[in-house]
């Protein structure tokens, strides 16, 4: 912890970037030791700094979303961990989206959502399956107490169609999941969640979940053997019926909906 603070003390000699990830470390230095509310303190400092320049590296919002959950602080948590997940998805660094997921599954657990807990941890493992490696003992082990309270609270059968349906999942469809379960409120997508996508034909509805599982036009023709003319067709009646009119607005409709 003293030579932590010494860091943190060290601005003028160092670059911008190590001071503010210095401040990150002091705080996980002054959790572990049992300090959390100097910890949360002084990561809001640093997240402060990073905000200020613009720091997209910066993991504070995930530590700082990891401390409010410990303090029993579920909404500032969902905040500042669905900030978290947004960075990494606009930054592309799956390292921070493997990590911002697994901070989701214990949001989840926290509020006893077992069955997206156990989603988005086998999302996690299946897409850096080495991002565990890293974890300290404690946290895994506290992650496998709540992954068995899960398994009970589920069942074998609901725990393996939570655990199939993550594993499926890729970087995209991940992220789009999991700011789906951080999202603050119901918008405009759930009532096309309940509206719209009953409207859709079943092909219709193929389309939607390959669309949320990645594919571009051209592979969901080849898979569907259909042209992509006709590809892009059907999308846009589905856009028409549903509203939702970026790709992105169809995942999270196909997810909302439990098409993937």
């Amino acid at each position: 912890m003293r030579l932590a603070r010494q860091a943190e003390q060290i601005t003028a000699e160092i670059p911008g970037w190590l001071a503010r990830n210095c401040i990150s470390f002091l705080a996980e230095v002054l959790d572990v030791s049992g300090n959390l509310a100097a910890a949360e303190h002084v990561c809001a400092a640093g997240l402060a700094r990073s905000r200020d320049v613009g720091d997209l590296r910066n993991l504070a919002a995930l530590r700082m979303a990891m401390l409010e959950m410990r303090s029993g602080s579920t909404a500032g948590a969902t905040a500042h961990l669905r900030e978290a997940l947004q960075i990494s998805a606009g930054t592309g660094s799956r390292l921070g989206l493997a990590n911002g997921l697994a901070c989701c599954g214990y949001l989840c657990a926290a509020t006893e959502r077992w069955a997206e807990a156990v989603t988005v941890w086998a999302a996690s493992a299946a897409l850096l399956p080495y991002e565990g490696s890293a974890t300290a003992p404690a946290s895994v082990r506290r992650r496998q107490e709540l992954l068995l309270e899960a398994r009970q609270a589920l069942g074998p059968a609901r725990t393996r169609a939570a655990e199939d349906r993550g594993a499926a999942m890729s970087w995209a469809t991940a992220a789009e999941y999991a700011l789906l379960l951080t999202a603050p409120a119901p918008g405009p997508l759930a009532a096309a969640t309940g509206t719209g996508l009953g409207r859709l034909s079943a092909r219709e509805r193929e389309l939607v979940t390959l669309v949320a599982q990645g594919r571009t036009d051209t592979q969901i023709a080849a898979q569907l053997f259909i042209s992509v003319r006709t590809v892009r067709s059907h999308l846009d009646r589905i856009r028409d019926k549903t509203g939702c009119r970026r790709r992105t607005d169809l995942t999270r409709l196909a997810l909302s909906a439990g098409l993937v």
